[in-house]
């Protein structure tokens, strides 16, 4: 069995494909999100999180964009957000750190096995092939009739975006307007949390600077937050996702955030930094 390990710290890496393969499997090794989305998947696709170039979490929705190959998170975000995210986006199971070898051994059989009995199942041995079908009349035609028409109407809560501000900034294709609080990626207008609204007006005060961890909480939380600070990465991976393009915010693993979107004054053109 081939598996796909994607994780970018070699203390991990190295004992972990070493132990992999004292149970027969064979460990294809890479370290970014990128490399590994170019990479044969193998049979099984073992993804960290917290990669340098990328969330492990846009890792997981590329590879289900044009595969169904097993995929089981393994990540030291362990909080149920982190969890069910990873889940739903696709991936077959979910793994925190630390764990054993034999588990994870345990978990990769387990989902390739539910794979392999989704397959099709073979014609008992014997059985006489289905005669091909051959049309004696012609089918009776049907009119299309078309369905009835619904105005819908939506739920009280819900505010339609106003249309694109003349006055908004653009940095590039996207505009974050501040006063209105509306965000756009051209012409589409994109619906942001509160929170999440906060986090990219706070990226966009300077394109390109590293705002730390600790930083944006204080400036988007609260100076004295005490809850678990993955649930910065949990809103980090929706806004990429909302925003359609995951490359536009970078992790600078043990550092922090920035926007590799630069503001140009009456242009429209995007860089990384």
């Amino acid at each position: 069995m081939r598996v796909l390990l994607i994780e970018d710290d070699e203390t991990i890496a190295e004992p972990l494909a070493e132990g992999l393969g004292h149970f027969g499997l064979t460990v294809d090794h890479v370290t970014t999100g990128a490399e590994g989305l170019r990479r044969p998947y193998g049979d099984v696709v073992l993804l960290d999180l917290g990669l340098p170039d990328m969330d492990g979490i846009d890792v997981c929705r590329g590879i289900r964009q044009v595969s169904d190959v097993p995929v089981i998170i393994l990540s030291a975000r362990g909080e149920e957000a982190d969890r069910v995210l990873g889940l739903e986006l696709g991936a077959d199971d979910y793994l925190a750190k630390p764990f054993s070898v034999r588990e994870l051994v345990a978990r990769v059989r387990a989902v390739t096995r539910r794979t392999q009995r989704t397959e099709a199942v073979p014609e008992p041995a014997g059985a006489a092939p289905i005669p091909p079908y051959e049309a004696t009349t012609p089918p009776p035609s049907y009119a299309a009739t078309p369905p009835p028409s619904y105005e819908a109407t939506p739920p009280s809560s819900y505010e339609e975006p106003a249309p694109r501000p003349a006055h908004a900034a653009a940095p590039g294709p996207l505009v974050v307007d501040r006063r209105t609080r509306q965000v756009w990626v051209g012409e589409i207008p994109v619906t942001l949390t509160p929170k999440e609204f906060e986090l990219l007006a706070l990226l966009t005060e300077d394109p390109g600077a590293v705002y730390s961890r600790q930083q944006i909480l204080d400036r988007v939380w609260d100076p004295h937050y005490e809850g678990p600070t993955k649930t910065l990465d949990v809103h980090v991976a929706s806004l990429r996702r909302k925003l359609g393009h995951a490359g536009w915010i970078q992790t600078l693993r043990g550092v922090g955030f920035r926007l590799a979107v630069q503001t140009e004054p009456g242009g429209q053109q995007v860089s990384s930094p």
